[in-house]
């Protein structure tokens, strides 16, 4: 698509509202249930989106962001095309016409699904199948389906689980006859008892009852785990340790740097959405003490908020954080609008207040004018490379300096036979000096009120 193309004002009317192909994307229904048919593995599929705001280039930026999300959940793209409206479509997302255009791009593609750039009502789904007479999903299913894929723990599962239920329960159809058919004329049984004899459930009415059933197994699971996390969390803070939470766009590079940083050995993949469980690690200061740092789920434009509600636990761990590093890849062609969307999605989680520090990476591989050119946007973000080793030790001191010291300074001497004491002003506190005496080591230190006054100092 050129990227010179007129705006929209100078285009007539039919120009405006055509199928608009976006060049480079290339990459009988069964009675089956409604998530293996939503599958969207391994199949050939064209995209499909609507332009109803911003530039061309920002709607073929994102319809591109669609193909990589489409490769990364094993798709093969065929082909990809936009159209120029003022809102979607109601009933079919791009209308009736420019619908029966799309069945014939199918046809001549050989396409066995199509994927929308947006969020489909049941409706829009039902009838643009009708129409083009293959599987259609949305952007909101193509995400839940790749961390569907990529969830490993077993709290991940249970929350992708739960997002996709919520997700289908409203668009839960028939396939031809195989939904509608009922469980028999004597549902119950002979000893059914009163109210279970009649016509009986049809198939989408106990699938229904059955993923409610579900819902309500994983959402009293799911509160089991984070009452765990909790726990874990609020230990931590009686210690006294500051916790640093990474956040960023998909595939910003988190796992990399954590890895950089500390070593931690997390999986690190050129994919979107590589990691989907939080990995929380000790980081060692310059100034001797210590602190947690968590990679979290990486973020992307449209998150469905399904997906937020069903990780909201999980993203505690950047709501709780004293300091949120926010991981921006410096070689993204658009890096602002990275740093937009991940912004977005913490405000919608209660974090969009918390202390951040843009930390722009990739520096290797990244055009020096662009990460100029974001430097000006953000004047205190720092440049490092997670793969190459730049800027580490300078982040390293920032995060220092940023994260809260604790606020008891002492000056003690303590006996030889209480070094316990003393290791742990180095673990939780932060130790200005340390001198040998004979009666005992002297330490100046900050440290929190508990450690205060198990060294004998009363807190002010």
């Amino acid at each position: 698509m050129d990227l010179d193309r007129p705006a929209v004002g100078d285009l007539d009317l039919e120009d405006r509202q055509a199928l608009r192909r976006v060049v480079g994307l290339s990459t009988e229904l069964e009675d089956i249930t409604e998530v293996e048919y939503r599958q969207v593995r391994l199949e050939q599929v064209v995209l499909v989106g609507v332009w109803t705001e911003g530039t061309a280039e920002e709607a073929e930026r994102s319809l591109r962001e669609l193909a990589a999300l489409a490769a990364t959940a094993g798709a093969l793209v065929l082909d990809g095309v936009i159209q120029r409206r003022d809102r979607p479509d109601p009933a079919t997302y791009i209308g009736s016409g420019k619908a029966r255009e799309l069945r014939e791009l199918v046809v001549l593609t050989g396409a066995d699904t199509v994927i929308c750039d947006g969020e489909l009502s049941p409706g829009q789904l039902r009838h643009l199948e009708d129409v083009v007479k293959v599987k259609v999903v949305d952007r909101t299913w193509l995400i839940l389906d790749i961390f569907a894929q990529h969830a490993r723990s077993k709290a991940g599962r249970a929350q992708v689980s739960l997002a996709q239920m919520q997700y289908l329960l409203p668009r839960l159809r028939g396939w031809g006859e195989s939904l509608s058919r009922q469980a028999g004329g004597r549902a119950g049984g002979a000893t059914g008892g009163v109210g279970t004899r009649g016509p009986g459930e049809t198939k989408i009415e106990t699938d229904r009852r059955r993923i409610r059933d579900q819902m309500t197994v994983l959402r009293r699971q799911l509160k089991e785990m984070e009452r765990v996390r909790r726990t874990q969390r609020t230990s931590r803070e009686r210690a006294g340790t500051p916790a640093v939470a990474l956040a960023g766009y998909t595939n910003a590079g988190k796992s990399s740097l954590l890895n950089r940083l500390t070593g931690a050995g997390v999986l690190v993949e050129d994919a979107l959405f590589a990691t989907l469980d939080p990995t929380v690690r000790r980081l060692d200061l310059p100034s001797g003490r210590h602190c947690t740092i968590a990679d979290t789920v990486g973020f992307v434009r449209h998150l469905p908020h399904h997906l937020v509600e069903a990780f909201r636990s999980t993203l505690e761990e950047v709501t709780d954080a004293d300091l949120v590093v926010h991981v921006v890849d410096g070689s993204d062609p658009h890096p602002e609008d990275q740093l937009s969307a991940v912004r977005e999605v913490l405000g919608s989680i209660g974090a969009g207040d918390l202390p951040e520090l843009v930390v722009i990476n990739k520096a290797d591989i990244a055009d020096p004018l662009q990460i100029a050119t974001l430097r000006r946007r953000e004047p205190d973000a720092l440049v490092v490379s997670a793969h190459s080793g730049e800027g580490i030790e300078e982040l390293l001191q920032r995060l220092d300096a940023r994260l809260p010291r604790p606020e008891i300074e002492v000056d003690v001497i303590v006996p030889y036979d209480r070094g316990d004491l003393v290791a742990a002003a180095h673990a939780d506190g932060e130790v200005l000096s340390e001198e040998h005496l004979p009666e005992g080591t002297r330490l100046r230190a900050r440290v929190r009120a508990d450690l205060a006054a198990r060294l004998g100092v009363s807190a002010p």
